[in-house]
């Protein structure tokens, strides 16, 4: 939301909890902070209260009681002290900035769930240690409220049990797993309570520093020290020293202790089972796309599923390889799971096509698939390294049962696209049917008695060996599962290979021209070498220096870059060498097209 408030052209942004009710101060305190000198954050903590028996007429103008009578606005703030349980540090506040030059604070701002705990009191922490911005507490002129019940700062508390779990906790572990790897909110202690507090007194505004005893009058110079009465202004009357004291006890009463909520578990591990997460997932036709990927696949992973996100595409799951790739997709807020029996000590640096590694990896594709058909699902097994222009399901689906559609790997421009071993394992669509079941059972065997990569399995099991089974120049069938296997429209679904088109000087549009619904990024070998050529051709939709997608951004305008105050992230997802080498990939045309040519 932050992120997004940057593309509009408003003076100050707000950013206000949608369960508090603001009752009054919110515009006039505006007004007053809005021709401060100095670029300002303002956050406001919302009371609890535990009773309010009213609501807005139907107008939403005047607050009534349930019989009707209409009650003033001293009425409600009357009752609100009455039942004033005191808030817990922030959690369910407003925050609002003037839109200038500086930003809210130093580094990137974490990929936070919203409302699930410790994001306000990061950004709070952020901005006072950065000293961006001149950041104060306007919770005594803004009244605004929530009614008593569960709220973040209760539910993310000490240890958490199953029945947390269970109750979605998982969530707010999430944000304290993020808050915990950007900028220093945990390994600094805030000091809450110094924050410079707005009040209002006599119609006056002013700002106290109750650390340091000064006094900023709203639209005057200079400040002035409380405690020596003789420099006190004309205005500074003695009931304004009683209602500075009253701040100050109010202020006292805050706990800010944030020493609990830093206590959480190592891991963090989504309360979904593979069957959960099919349920949630699948589209009408209990069909679901699944992608597998490791590590230091982990962005390709998330610009492509930024990418089928940008489509409107909700119905993919991941399956990681490895803990560290369920970690960070949970933590992107990605439907995941791991594979219990998936190999480990996989270097995926060196994990391309040819490899040891690559073959062990990609016969836990196939396991997956079988496992998924199984349990009842269609699905459509896609690689990271497959760029979607528009969605191929319905096409895919509407070839029916007992047939199953597989990108062809041939890269000849005339001739059959089914000759041996050309059936692509990285992008095929599947039907949960006898047919497709019996057959990618006998792949699965193929594949765990064969010391090359599932790819070959698949041909030679369902196609024969050396084409056998071949029908015509596009399909094949598998003769004792009488499984159909029709090979995909190159133009339509073009490789790595075909007619060239990576090295097309506008890829895209030569793509869009075909009625491309996807396109490979195959036939090459090497991470950092996929990685390029797509990051190249502006088939790219991730940033991961901010973990965000790329929303409409020309990508030549983004900049890869890690925080500074994120030292563990530097680097990571290329490595420095190739970190090196992507930042020199996107400053200007002629040093792209140099790069192409090369």
């Amino acid at each position: 939301m932050i992120a997004k408030s940057r593309s509009y052209t408003s003076e100050i942004y707000v950013i206000i909890d949608p369960e508090t009710v603001i009752l009054s101060g919110f515009i006039s305190t505006l007004n007053h902070v809005y021709d401060l000198g100095h670029d300002w954050l303002l956050v406001a903590s919302a009371q609890n209260v535990s009773y309010f028996p009213f609501h807005l007429n139907e107008l939403g103008k005047h607050w009534h009681t349930d019989n009707g009578k209409r009650v003033k606005i001293q009425e409600l703030l009357k009752i609100l002290q009455q039942n004033w349980q005191g808030n817990h540090c922030y959690t369910r506040m407003l925050m609002a900035w003037n839109n200038k030059d500086l930003p809210l604070h130093n580094g990137v701002l974490p990929p936070f769930l919203y409302g699930k705990g410790i994001h306000n009191n990061w950004v709070i922490h952020e901005a006072m240690s950065s000293e961006f911005r001149f950041v104060f507490d306007a919770s005594l002129t803004i009244t605004s409220f929530y009614l008593n019940g569960d709220d973040d700062f209760s539910r993310t508390q000490g240890n958490f049990s199953d029945a947390d779990i269970e109750n979605r906790n998982w969530e707010y572990i999430g944000n304290y797993h993020i808050g915990a790897n950007y900028g220093s909110f945990f390994y600094s202690e805030a000091n809450y309570s110094s924050l410079v507090k707005l009040l209002k007194c006599n119609k006056q505004y002013i700002m106290v520093d109750t650390q340091k005893n000064i006094v900023f009058p709203i639209g005057r110079k200079g400040a002035m020290y409380l405690m020596k009465e003789p420099i006190f202004p004309s205005w500074l009357k003695e009931n304004t020293i009683h209602c500075i004291a009253r701040m100050k006890s109010q202020a006292n009463s805050l706990d800010c202790s944030l020493k609990d909520q830093k206590k959480i578990p190592a891991m963090l591990k989504l309360p979904f089972s593979l069957e959960s997460l099919l349920s949630i997932t699948a589209d009408k036709n209990k069909t679901v796309i699944l992608t597998v990927a490791g590590y230091s696949y982990k962005d390709m992973l998330m610009s492509w599923a930024c990418r089928l996100r940008e489509l409107s595409i909700e119905n993919f799951i991941v399956c990681a390889l490895d803990q560290e790739t369920y970690q960070f997709s949970i933590l992107q807020g990605m439907p995941v799971f791991t594979d219990p029996i998936a190999p480990s000590n996989i270097s995926f640096d060196d994990c391309h096509f040819g490899t040891k590694c690559f073959q062990r990896v990609t016969k836990v594709k196939s396991r997956i698939v079988l496992k998924i058909l199984k349990l009842g699902y269609n699905i459509l097994l896609s690689d990271v390294d497959v760029y979607w222009f528009r969605n191929p399901v319905p096409l895919l689906h509407s070839y029916g049962p007992a047939v199953l559609v597989a990108q062809s790997d041939e890269y000849q421009k005339q001739g059959a696209i089914n000759l041996p071993r050309r059936l692509n394992s990285g992008f095929y669509y599947a039907h949960s049917d006898t047919e497709t079941i019996a057959a990618i059972e006998k792949v699965v065997r193929h594949a765990e008695t064969s010391g090359l990569s599932e790819q070959p399995s698949f041909y030679d099991t369902l196609c024969g060996q050396g084409g056998s089974n071949r029908v015509g120049d596009n399909k094949c069938v598998e003769p004792e599962t009488n499984l159909t296997v029709h090979f995909l429209d190159r133009d339509l679904f073009p490789n790595g290979a075909y007619q060239d088109l990576w090295r097309e000087k506008n890829m895209k549009n030569a793509c869009l021209k075909k009625g491309c619904y996807i396109i490979h990024n195959n036939w090459i070998s090497g991470r950092l070498k996929k990685l390029k050529r797509q990051v190249l051709s502006g088939l790219w939709d991730y940033d991961p220096g901010t973990r965000m997608c790329l929303r409409s951004v020309s990508l030549w305008r983004t900049s890869f870059r890690y925080p500074a105050s994120d030292s563990k992230r530097r680097g990571e997802t290329f490595g420095v060498d190739d970190y090196t080498e992507m930042q020199a990939m996107l400053p200007g045309r002629a040093q792209r097209e140099r790069l192409q040519e090369e």
